[in-house]
């Protein structure tokens, strides 16, 4: 079979993956030199999708198209060749990586050495960091899709979880999203990822499961009881916390950057690959990761990974020790002053990252990469998710907060909205004062602002708040800046600005 005039591949024999809705086949490219090989993943939408479902799905499939191509830029990632549609199907044809998956590793090597593991972490991590850097999430993070390139032996991360999501959004005749199945391979999905919530830490997870998986030699399959067999990584049922440091020794804080990585709550991982490749690298400077016979390394970095002085037992060790030793604790002492004083310098520009939430229709809204946004559902206010400024100091009685709530099945105005929501405000705080009403946007959407103050049950002092509301059908979206009154102009600025990047579907 041939499609776009020069992809030719055999349905029978040349199919690599299939799943939902999509096939991934091994292809012969016909019109370049050699025939060389490469991927085709071809989508299939079903028969009775209308016109208007269709072209929602082409939407989609250029969008995912356009991700692939931006990421393709680099060297470890599958370099997009083509994308069209033919016949009612969608196709997107990738460069095919010669070598073999991460899972053959996993299976010739089933335990690694602690170095190896933090060395395949740092190999992973640093494609991954071009990924979130882009603000794509990859969303399938499984040895399956980890290859290691037979040319160089680098490894490369391959099929993208965001290209899936085509073939899983479910659309109605009037071309809208109705639901979107879940995507990813269970055992090393994060909890949050099988209620349709993502964020850059639900691909840490699926690292760290890879990693523990490299350390101990066990399969990260899920059970239905606590106990541990011999060949299954398991979870306690009851916190949900991966069962792993009594299969194998490691340093403690190797332990401790694994058991971050694949914590429950996403709050509480590594917001991104970022974070972690500097626990990481951190670590390789520590004695615990020192081998005593390697020789002063860096990586592409220009980061030092390990010091190491080799004697000769027939020379003058000491002197050998003070020429080596000397020069690298001057350069200590010349770099740590340079990280002290460079910040007070230089002022760092914040880096921001993205959110979504399926269920209540956030296609996203970037945050500060210090902020954390935990999610905390409430079926009673309506609240899905609260973005915390990092603590000021020790002490802090409250951090700064930008919530999200969705109201459902409001058929009324936004003035009458507006007009019920301040009755809401006066009867709920504390001296409560309007202190600004007007009219602004919020998603490209006509919105209402409210800055108001009072003081809240159960605070001994007043805050300050922003609120900007729209209405989208039947929803409500409400987000609000909440502050001290004394702190409130504080992160006013990146408050406007996580406002300012939300986008609602």
């Amino acid at each position: 079979m041939k499609i776009g005039g020069r992809y030719e591949y055999d349905e029978n024999h040349n199919q690599l993956g299939k799943g939902g809705f999509g096939t991934t086949f091994l292809a012969k490219d016909t019109k370049r030199p050699g025939n060389p090989l490469c991927v085709v993943k071809k989508f299939t939408p079903p028969s009775t999708e209308p016109d208007t479902s269709l072209k929602k799905l082409k939407e989609f499939f250029d969008q995912e198209a356009e991700i692939l191509e931006k990421l393709g830029k680099h060297d470890q990632i599958p370099t997009l060749l083509a994308h069209f549609a033919e016949n009612q199907e969608f196709f997107i044809v990738q460069e095919y990586i010669e070598g073999h998956d991460l899972s053959d590793e996993l299976t010739s090597c089933p335990k690694m050495s602690e170095s190896d593991v933090i060395k395949l972490l740092l190999e992973i991590l640093e494609v991954l960091e071009f990924v979130h850097k882009n603000e794509v999430i990859h969303r399938d993070i499984t040895p399956r899709n980890i290859r290691r390139r037979q040319s160089d032996n680098k490894i490369v991360l391959i099929d993208f979880g965001a290209v899936k999501q085509i073939s899983t959004q479910l659309v109605n005749n009037q071309g809208q999203i109705t639901s979107t199945l879940i995507i990813g391979t269970t055992e090393y999905m994060p909890p949050e990822r099988k209620i349709g919530r993502t964020t850059f830490s639900s691909d840490i997870y699926s690292v760290g499961i890879i990693a523990l998986q490299a350390l101990t030699g066990l399969r990260p399959e899920e059970s239905e009881d606590n106990n541990i067999e011999n060949n299954n990584i398991l979870k306690d049922n009851n916190t949900l916390k991966i069962v792993w440091r009594d299969h194998v020794n490691v340093s403690p804080k190797l332990a401790e950057i694994l058991d971050k990585m694949v914590n429950s709550d996403p709050i509480k991982r590594y917001h991104a690959a970022k974070e972690a490749l500097e626990a990481l690298r951190c670590l390789s400077f520590s004695n615990d990761t020192v081998n005593q016979n390697q020789t002063l390394e860096s990586n592409d970095k220009g980061i030092v990974r390990t010091v190491v002085v080799a004697l000769n037992k027939n020379s003058n060790s000491l002197i050998q020790v003070l020429l080596v030793v000397i020069p690298l604790i001057i350069f200590t002492i010349i770099a740590t002053s340079t990280i002290i004083f460079i910040p007070k310098m230089i002022t760092q520009r914040e880096n921001f990252l993205p959110y979504e939430n399926k269920k209540y229709g956030i296609k996203i809204i970037k945050y500060p990469e210090s902020w954390s946004p935990p999610d905390i559902e409430n079926p009673v206010t309506g609240e899905f998710v609260t973005f915390l400024s990092p603590k000021q100091k020790n002490g802090d009685q409250f951090q700064e907060r930008l919530t999200i709530s969705v109201e459902e099945k409001f058929y009324g105005t936004l003035e009458e909205f507006t007009n019920s929501n301040k009755k809401e405000i006066k009867n709920s705080l504390v001296n409560a004062n309007i202190l600004e009403e007007s009219q602004t946007t919020l998603s490209n959407r006509l919105a209402t602002k409210l800055v108001y103050s009072g003081q809240a049950e159960g605070y001994n002092f007043s805050f300050k708040n922003m609120q900007i509301v729209t209405l989208k059908g039947d929803r409500v979206y409400k987000v609000t800046y909440t502050a001290k009154i004394d702190d409130y102009e504080h992160f006013l600025k990146t408050a406007e600005s996580m406002i300012k990047s939300l986008k609602i579907d």
